[in-house]
């Protein structure tokens, strides 16, 4: 399947909080999103706290996240948000994803949005 990028924009939960748009790789084998660190301090988002994540490559790495407003395709949600290296490719996880009812087409490589959310 081809690589799949929506336009996300992160916003920081606090009251004067800033927003970081980007496009992202929706990546359903991540459970969390992540964005680079520098990006996430310029809004203001403080970590909440740190977790161990293991990387595409199976090594196991530490990673401060912060919580944050999800916004993508009209809906919103919030969510951890990892604290990645200043280079790093944001990524949208599967959480914040099925969160507002949206899945992957994979016959048309295209996200596609739920009749309902399902509660069971």
């Amino acid at each position: 399947m081809g690589l799949i990028h929506v336009t996300v924009a992160l916003k920081n939960l606090a009251p004067a909080g800033g927003a970081y748009e980007a496009d992202f790789l929706v990546d359903t084998r991540a459970t969390d999103s992540l964005a680079p660190a520098d990006e996430l301090k310029k809004i203001g988002m403080e970590p909440a706290g740190k977790m161990s994540y293991e990387r595409a490559d199976g090594t196991l790495h530490e990673y401060e996240f912060g919580l944050a407003q999800i916004e993508f395709m009209g809906e919103i949600t919030a969510g951890r948000v990892i604290s990645g290296p200043s280079r790093a490719e944001p990524i949208l996880g599967v959480t914040a994803l099925e969160s507002v009812g949206i899945t992957i087409d994979p016959a048309n490589r295209t996200l596609k949005r739920l009749p309902a959310i399902p509660l069971k």
